[in-house]
């Protein structure tokens, strides 16, 4: 068997672009540029209804915050999507740190605390999803029991860009989404009639990808047992 030895394929924007265009009905031959500026902009939209559909591992990092004595809220990068999971971390001096996780609550959550400027072990972290975001953390940290905040988040995948044989910030295994996606999109624009019978294909392709898109590790439910007593 001979084959190619080789892991390179990786089209750019504008090689998807014209396959979606076939995909939808229209020859390579017929686009003009007004199908380019669709094009543009429906991959674009298309890779922010993915950031809402859920955790695109791809684009998950880990960021370091370090903590101030005394102040409970930190500014978050804009391009974050939202907060997987925070622990604080300390530093012993040599070398070896301590990592502590702290759990998520909502707005609501956080309003119910009467005193929202007591200082301790921080135990729970506020996200607010604003377009400039924050993170408030609480109790607010102490200065002594953690120096650094540690947090997962989820980033906005880059921007598309038919300029310049740009590649899409998508790995491998979601091209085939990504193409039939934008076909469907394309579709809707350009040959309406196409649209139904692409919308069942790209939601298909997308079913695939993200099922595969995830941490294969085992998942353990635990029930709680308490005791009951009989009147």
């Amino acid at each position: 068997m001979t084959t190619t030895g080789t892991y390179n394929f990786n089209p750019n924007l504008g090689e998807i672009v014209l396959y979606a265009f076939n995909m939808a009905g229209i020859r390579t031959t017929s686009i003009l540029q007004e199908h380019m500026e669709s094009a543009k902009m429906a991959t674009n939209m298309m890779l922010a209804r993915w950031s809402n559909k859920g955790v695109n591992l791809w684009k998950v990092d880990l960021v370091t915050e370090p903590i101030i004595a005394g102040q409970s809220t930190y500014n978050v990068d804009p391009s974050t999507i939202m907060i997987l999971d925070a622990y604080m971390s300390l530093d012993n001096g040599s070398g070896a740190t301590t990592d502590r996780i702290i759990l998520p609550v909502s707005r609501g959550d956080y309003a119910s605390y009467p005193n929202k400027s007591i200082q301790g072990t921080t135990t729970v972290f506020w996200f607010d999803r604003l377009i400039s975001p924050t993170i408030t953390l609480w109790p607010v940290p102490d200065g002594v029991s953690a120096q650094f905040l540690k947090y997962y988040r989820v980033t906005r995948i880059q921007d598309a860009s038919l300029k310049k044989a740009q590649t899409v910030d998508i790995p491998y295994r979601w091209l085939e989404a990504f193409a039939d996606g934008l076909a469907y999109r394309l579709a809707k624009i350009w040959t309406p009639a196409a649209a139904p019978a692409l919308a069942a294909v790209a939601q298909e392709s997308f079913d695939v990808a993200a099922e595969q898109d995830t941490e294969n590790v085992p998942f353990f439910v635990s029930p709680m047992i308490g005791g009951y007593y009989r009147t």
